[in-house]
C-alpha cells in the first residue's frame, strides 16, 4: 500500500518562501535585462492638474495658465536634458529634432479652443489614454467650420511626458472632463454641447455624462460621439495594479511601464505605464456597472443619444463590449454602431486572414433583438475593393438599401486599426502619403523592407495603420448627428 505523506506546516512554509525568492530572482533578473528608464520615463511634473488643485482652478483660463506652467517645467526638467545631434533626430525629447513637436505651431499637445461667431452649439473632445489634443483636431477644425465652438481639452498626464501616465487617476481626469463641459456651458447657455470621445476619452464622456444624468453635473450632453471607445478591456488589465506596486521594490522601477518603447511620436506616448492600464481598467468597469444599474432603475434615461464608431478588428478594446454593456442597455431607437468591416477583397486575394471577425459582424447586423441600429461599412462584394454602408434599423433584420459611399480600400490595406479611425489619409504625420514639406517627421504609411533590428521604429508599429481610408465618412456622419440636435429642441426630447 502506498503511504501518504503528511505536509507539515512548516515544510508549506518553506515551499512558499522557495517559490517567493525564485519570483522575486525571476523579477529582478528581468529588470536588470529591461529597457533602461529615461528621464522623461521617471520625472515628475508638479504643475500638474488633479483634484487637489481644483479647488483653485475654477476656469478654463486659470486651467490653461497651470498649463502653461506644465510646460515650462517639461523643458526645464526633460528637455534640459535631451541629448541633441544627427544621432537623435528621432528622439521626441531631444530639442530641435524632427520628433520635437515644440517646432510644430500649433503644439497640439496643449488644449486648444476653437471659437465662432454666434455659435450653433459646442463640443467638446476628449482625446484617449497616452495620446494628446491632436488626435481629433482634424475633427474639431470640422466642426468649428461647420459653426460649433470647439474645446480639445488636454487630459492630465497627456502631451508631456509618460512620466505623467504613472501618477494620473481617474478622478483627476473626470475633475478635468467636468470643467471643459462647465467652460462651455458657460460660454454658450441652453445651446446644445455634445462630447466626442476616442479610446478612454470615450469612457470619461461616458462617465460625465451619467454624472449628469443623475444630477451631479451640468450640463447634461446633447449627444455623445464615441470613436474606438473603451468600454471592455482585456482581463489581464486588473493584473497591472499588482505589477505596479512592484515598480516601487528597489531594482524593479522598470515595473512602472507594460512596455518601454523609444519615444519618436510627438503627440502620443510610445511608453505606456502600468498605472494608466490600471486607470482604464478601473473606469471601464465602473461605467459598465453605472449603465446596467441606471437601465434597470431608469431604463428612459440612461445616456443621451450616442453613436459609436469601431473597426471590427481592434487589438485594445472589445466590439462584444460596446454591445453588451452599452448600447444594448440604452432606450430603443435613438443610437447606432458605426462598424468597419475588414477588406474582404483583399483576404480571398491574399488568404492570410487568421481570425476573421464575421460571426461578430453577422451578430449584430443579424439580431433582430438589438434596440439600436447598426451600419456596416464594408466590401461591395468580395471581388472588388469599393466600399459600401449597410444599415440594420433597430429590432429589424431586413437591411435598407446599401449605400455607396463612393469610398475604396487603399493597396495593400486589410483592416482599419483601434488607432487609426480619428485620422484622415490626409494627416501630415499619420497618413497615407508624405506630406510636402519634408522637414517634418512622417509615421504613417511607409512601404519599408529590410533585414530586421535595424529600424529604431518597432516593426510592429509600422505594420499597425495609423490612418483611416474612410475618414471623410466618419466626419460627415458625426457632423450630421451633432446637426440633429436643433437648438430649440427640449432637453427631455433627446433621450
Amino acid at each position: 500500500m502506498m503511504k501518504t505523506r503528511m505536509i507539515k506546516p512548516g515544510d508549506r512554509l518553506k515551499k512558499l518562501y522557495s517559490a517567493g525568492v525564485m519570483l522575486a530572482a525571476m523579477l529582478l533578473l528581468q529588470a536588470c535585462s529591461s529597457t533602461p528608464l529615461q528621464p522623461w520615463h521617471t520625472e515628475r511634473l508638479d504643475e500638474e492638474f488633479t483634484v487637489q488643485k481644483a479647488e483653485h482652478i475654477n476656469s478654463l483660463d486659470d486651467y490653461l495658465k497651470l498649463e502653461d506652467r506644465l510646460f515650462r517645467q517639461l523643458d526645464e526638467q526633460i528637455y534640459a536634458q535631451g541629448e541633441t545631434g544627427s544621432d537623435h533626430q528621432l528622439d521626441r525629447y531631444s530639442p530641435g529634432s524632427a520628433a520635437d513637436p515644440r517646432g510644430r505651431k500649433p503644439d497640439w499637445n496643449r488644449s486648444f479652443e476653437l471659437r465662432v461667431n454666434n455659435p450653433r452649439g459646442g463640443v467638446l473632445l476628449l482625446h484617449g489614454m497616452s495620446d494628446s489634443p491632436y488626435s481629433l483636431h482634424t475633427l474639431g477644425l470640422a466642426l468649428n467650420q461647420r459653426g460649433y465652438q470647439v474645446l480639445g481639452l488636454r487630459l492630465p498626464g497627456h502631451g508631456t511626458a509618460p512620466s505623467g501616465l504613472r501618477f494620473i487617476n481617474r478622478q483627476d481626469m473626470a475633475a478635468a472632463v467636468h470643467l471643459g463641459m462647465s467652460h462651455l456651458s458657460e460660454q454658450l447657455g441652453d445651446r446644445p454641447i455634445h462630447i466626442i470621445g476616442y479610446s478612454t476619452g470615450a469612457s470619461l464622456a461616458l462617465e460625465y455624462s451619467l454624472d449628469a444624468m443623475e444630477g451631479k453635473a451640468t450640463p447634461v450632453p446633447a449627444s455623445l460621439v464615441l470613436i474606438s471607445p473603451a468600454i471592455g478591456v482585456h482581463a489581464a488589465a486588473a493584473l497591472a495594479g499588482v505589477k505596479n506596486a512592484l515598480a516601487s521594490v528597489p531594482g524593479l522601477g522598470g515595473k512602472a511601464f507594460l512596455q518601454v518603447q523609444p519615444e519618436f511620436d510627438p503627440y502620443k506616448y510610445n511608453s505606456f505605464a502600468t498605472n494608466a492600464s490600471t486607470v482604464v481598467h478601473r473606469v471601464t468597469r465602473s461605467v459598465a456597472s453605472r449603465i446596467q444599474a441606471r437601465a434597470a432603475e431608469n431604463p428612459e434615461r440612461v445616456l443621451p443619444p450616442v453613436l459609436v464608431f469601431k473597426s471590427t478588428v481592434d487589438a485594445t478594446v472589445t466590439t462584444d463590449a460596446v454591445v453588451d454593456d452599452l448600447l444594448e442597455h440604452l432606450k430603443p431607437h435613438r443610437h447606432e454602431l458605426v462598424l468597419f468591416d475588414i477588406n474582404r477583397y483583399a483576404v480571398v486575394k491574399a488568404r492570410l486572414l487568421v481570425s476573421d471577425p464575421a460571426p461578430l459582424t453577422d451578430r449584430v447586423v443579424n439580431d433582430d433583438q438589438l434596440p439600436f441600429s447598426v451600419t456596416l461599412v464594408t466590401n461591395q462584394d468580395s471581388s472588388t475593393t469599393e466600399v459600401i454602408s449597410k444599415t440594420r434599423p433597430p429590432y429589424s433584420k431586413a437591411l435598407l438599401p446599401a449605400v455607396d459611399i463612393n469610398q475604396a480600400w487603399p493597396p495593400g490595406v486589410i483592416s482599419l486599426s483601434h488607432v487609426a479611425l480619428p485620422f484622415s489619409p490626409l494627416d501630415s504625420l499619420y497618413g497615407q502619403r508624405l506630406p510636402d514639406n519634408q522637414e517634418f517627421l512622417f509615421l504613417g504609411q511607409m512601404a519599408i523592407q529590410g533585414e530586421r533590428g535595424l529600424l529604431k521604429i518597432p516593426t510592429d508599429w509600422l505594420l499597425r495603420l495609423r490612418y483611416n481610408p474612410f475618414y471623410d465618412y466618419l466626419e460627415d456622419r458625426t457632423l450630421n448627428w451633432v446637426d440633429r440636435v436643433k437648438d430649440d429642441t427640449p432637453s427631455e426630447a433627446r433621450y
